[in-house]
């Protein structure tokens, strides 16, 4: 799955739940349940998400939508394997981003 979200420095939970196609609610489960996500809070409470957050959602997305993990199934591979496993899909995510623009350039032909 490629995101497609903006340049910036944080973004409210809409604008991830939107970029994922996910509700809300599951946005701030996972953020209770996996210590990786911390967003910041504001005054009154409300998430605001960094590029590090988004980049570990995107991880956790994959692990458990993707590829069929269980919650706690990707909370254990997280503990075991996290460096192996953000390298391994930071390398798949770009090679999509690759593959996307070839063929947005292939339609251009």
């Amino acid at each position: 799955m490629h995101v497609n979200l903006p340049e910036k420095l944080y973004y409210s939970i809409g604008e991830v739940a939107k970029a994922f196609d996910v509700n809300a609610s599951l946005i701030r489960f996972w953020d209770k349940e996996f210590d990786i996500i911390n967003p910041k809070k504001n005054a009154k409470g409300n998430r605001k998400f960094t590029q590090e957050d988004i980049k570990n959602f995107s991880l956790i997305y994959h692990l458990v939508k993707e590829r069929g993990f269980t919650l706690d199934g990707a909370k254990l591979h997280l503990k075991e394997q996290k460096q192996k496993t953000l390298s391994n899909f930071e390398i798949i995510r770009k090679l999509e981003g690759v593959k996307a623009e070839l063929i947005k350039i292939k339609e251009q032909l």
